[in-house]
């Protein structure tokens, strides 16, 4: 999952990248991806997305997920596609941010899989195809 460097070397310390993790943000001014404490802040140069979908469950007739930052919130699947790697990708943050789907989450979708072409999600009485497409352009680069 995400992880975070300094002059080329990563983050080890848990409690920093945990930090980090929930810190990420864009700058109000250029859009650029920025860590955040609320007192200080320094650009960050993201690498494929800045979040990471870590668990999916259904709650009523909402999908959710839990985010590599610990937030937890209902998964947009109108925003869901298939990247060029073939990992599957959403938005999140009410649509401000790309998240990709960890292993894990990817298997978690199973139950609400649906056969075709493409294949679908199958949520709350509704079919959402999954397609493959290039990320989001999101007007700055994009964690490692």
């Amino acid at each position: 999952m995400g992880r975070f460097f300094h002059e080329g070397e990563r983050v080890e310390h848990a409690g920093l990248a945990g930090g980090f993790a929930r810190w990420l943000r864009r700058h109000p001014d250029d859009g650029r991806f920025i860590l955040s404490n609320g007192y200080d802040w320094c650009y960050l140069t993201v690498e494929d997305t800045p979040f990471f979908v870590e668990a999916v469950w259904e709650h009523e007739t909402r999908l959710c997920v839990r985010l590599s930052d610990g937030s937890e919130e209902p998964l947009m699947a109108d925003t869901m596609w298939i990247g060029q790697d073939e990992i599957l990708r959403t938005r999140v943050k009410q649509g401000q941010f790309d998240a990709r789907f960890s292993r894990g989450a990817q298997l978690q979708l199973e139950p609400w899989l649906a056969d075709g072409d493409p294949i679908c999600l199958e949520v709350g009485g509704r079919r959402i195809p999954l397609q493959m497409k290039a990320p989001a352009v999101s007007g700055a680069p994009a964690a490692r």
